[in-house]
């Protein structure tokens, strides 16, 4: 199911009892954030927040949207985000057998020739308002935390090219500036600053176009950790199960969703840079102030009746916890692709997406636990992740009490802890060095003669199945 629009979304929220219209007037700076913290964190029931009167304005302020496990999975259009990793293993499955490097290549040929490329079309609602004499202090864009360095817009999906046209859309954070400029948030590693390096070679300037709104198919799309040359857009038309519709910007040489609420305009010099920050992010903390590059806007164009969508993070759970977790599931398919022994992972929420990874396997031989632990470190942004646990099949690795249980049993230090250097996420304040550290890797398996244990592992305690059976059928009449 596709969405025309960021309100049928809401709709489709509203008809299930997952919204909550917020009429009390409220303000942008830091009083959205604690009223949606708040509710992120259970209390009214986790809803969807639908605020009506921000700032004395005329543009309601959508937050929490994706907010839970079923919300994230209405805005991607199914009940269940399995139904799209199940998709994706249906396309897996109609790729010859030619070896796993070959096969996953062949699957992505596949998938850029699918049904559903994005569409040029003439014109769409983003363009019922088209303002050519922006002024970025017109919208109600939050200050999210108390140490915040100012304004941020944190849903965007921000569409570059590089300086042969292809595509990238990601999403980095906005410090508004002034009424016409923004930071640029692009990290080290990330596809934006990737075409910004070129550019900057160059010495050209950048054309850029952040968009808010749309079908949410689109905003997770913008979030999705893609190989490197997938169009973002591709991505979400095979999510929704229809064409994204594009339209040409007004004042860059871009092509942006047609549905949006707001698209923003504009462009970012090479070489320009301004102090950014500090910002309240998904760690928890506070990331650090340091240079990136500015954005000028030049153009908004939006709906006649635009709602302006917006997100916190913070201390887990928060809404960018549902996104990781629809992640988690939909690409599970592609890691086991390259690694077939693997049978699931779990990244918790309290790990912030790139500090905790849960894995489990069907184990065949000694040493496969770190060989598959060194293999999720190589596949692309997982190379960010602190630390990787690999436990046996018979090993629940989604419940967190079982996990704890099995670590504390089954590791001998010495043994089983690898330690690593590599990439390190940009947001790792525990770090000596930005961007570069240790990771560490834990063998939680049941261990092999091989692998240095010659003692008898034992068995886990488990009830026999009769038993268990004959106090189930007479469970009723116990009186407990």
């Amino acid at each position: 199911m596709a969405y025309d629009s960021l309100r049928k979304f809401i709709t489709r929220l509203e008809s299930a009892n997952e919204l909550i219209r917020v009429n009390k007037p409220l303000s942008s700076n830091l009083e959205l954030t604690e009223v949606c913290d708040r509710v992120c964190k259970g209390l009214s029931g986790n809803k969807a927040l639908l605020f009506e009167n921000v700032d004395a304005g005329q543009f309601p302020v959508l937050m929490n949207a994706f907010g839970s496990k079923q919300r994230m999975a209405w805005a991607l259009g199914v009940d269940d985000v399995e139904e799209i990793a199940g998709r994706i293993r249906e396309m897996i499955n109609t790729v010859p057998p030619e070896g796993l490097i070959a096969k996953a290549k062949t699957f992505f040929k596949l998938y850029e020739i699918s049904r559903y490329p994005p569409r040029l079309v003439k014109s769409g609602p983003v363009k019922e308002v088209i303002d050519k004499d922006p002024d970025l202090t017109k919208l109600p864009i939050l200050k999210c935390w108390p140490e915040d360095g100012g304004r941020f817009i944190t849903l965007p999906c921000v569409f570059t090219s590089d300086t042969e046209g292809r595509r990238n859309v990601g999403m980095y954070r906005m410090q508004v500036y002034d009424a016409k400029t923004t930071g640029m948030h692009w990290h080290l590693h990330k596809g934006g600053r990737g075409h910004y390096l070129e550019y900057k070679e160059a010495g050209k300037r950048m054309d850029v176009a952040a968009s808010l709104g749309g079908d949410p198919a689109i905003t997770y799309a913008a979030t999705a950790p893609l190989p490197q040359g997938l169009d973002e857009m591709l991505f979400a038309g095979f999510i929704r199960e229809r064409a994204v519709d594009l339209v040409k910007c007004e004042t860059v040489d871009l092509e942006v969703p047609a549905d949006a609420e707001f698209v923003l305009e504009g462009y970012v010099d090479p070489g320009e840079v301004r102090r950014e920050g500090p910002f309240g992010d998904h760690t928890g903390f506070y990331s650090l102030e340091d240079d990136y590059p500015v954005f000028h806007l030049t153009c908004v164009t939006r709906r006649r009746d635009a709602i302006y969508p917006a997100t916190i993070v913070g201390k887990p759970p928060m809404e960018d916890c549902y996104m990781g977790k629809a992640t988690e599931r939909i690409f599970l398919p592609l890691i086991q692709l390259q690694l077939p022994e693997l049978l699931d992972i779990n990244l918790p929420l309290e790990g912030v997406f790139h500090n905790l990874c849960f894995v489990k396997i069907e184990k065949t031989y000694p040493g496969q636990a770190r060989k598959v632990m060194h293999a999720v470190w190589g596949m692309g942004q997982m190379m960010f992740t602190k630390l990787i646990a690999v436990f046996d099949e018979d090993v629940d690795i989604q419940d967190l009490s079982e996990v704890l249980w099995r670590l504390g049993n089954n590791i001998s230090a010495e043994r089983d802890l690898e330690i690593v250097r590599g990439p390190l996420d940009a947001l790792d304040h525990a770090s000596p060095t930005p961007n570069y550290g240790a990771k560490l890797g834990i063998d939680a398996t049941v261990k092999l003669p091989e692998e240095g244990h010659a003692r008898i592992w034992p068995e886990a305690i488990t009830m026999s199945p009769d038993v268990k059976r004959r106090i189930d059928e007479i469970w009723g009449e116990l009186g407990i």
